[in-house]
């Protein structure tokens, strides 16, 4: 497996989708309850096989992340071979994860209490590993909108 399986969850919201991927591979409804009865361990690497499409198109579609904890935020543009960062970090005792937070940041992104630092890298091996593993450390796939706000502050 490539990444991780999807949450219950998101198999349930997929439904429709792991349906025409079983019939991909002629595998029917009544089939399937089988092979889950049957043969656990088929059917597990049949998720899995799902799963791993279903993260390869959206690491595939990903353009924009963001990590947000108390006193920093993350703001990360995916290109094909660079990752670029823009870190905003406070000194007050703001916390960027409320919504007062974000507000004084909005307000204030020009203090002597904010700090804005940008770079970028050539992602190390694989683009999509990359970018899954900041989603599993807690980056969420943005719009763009506040990396690009920023981004036209600090040029």
């Amino acid at each position: 497996m490539k990444y991780r399986q999807l949450t219950k969850e998101q198999f349930e919201n997929l439904h429709e989708e792991f349906s025409k991927f079983l019939a991909t591979q002629s595998i029917d409804v009544n089939e399937w309850n089988t092979i889950k009865e049957t043969n656990p361990e088929l059917a597990e690497e049949e998720m899995n096989l799902f799963s791993d499409i279903v993260w390869e198109d959206v690491l595939n579609k990903t353009k924009f992340l963001e990590h947000f904890s108390p006193q920093a935020i993350n703001l990360f543009k995916c290109g094909d071979t660079i990752i670029e960062r823009i870190v905003i970090k406070t000194t007050k005792e703001i916390d960027f994860l409320t919504q007062n937070g974000y507000t004084w940041l909005l307000e204030n992104y020009g203090s002597d209490e904010v700090t804005l630092l940008n770079g970028k890298k050539e992602y190390n091996s694989n683009k999509n590993a990359e970018i899954f593993d900041l989603i599993e450390k807690g980056s969420t796939i943005s719009d763009g909108r506040l990396y690009q706000f920023f981004e036209k502050i600090i040029s």
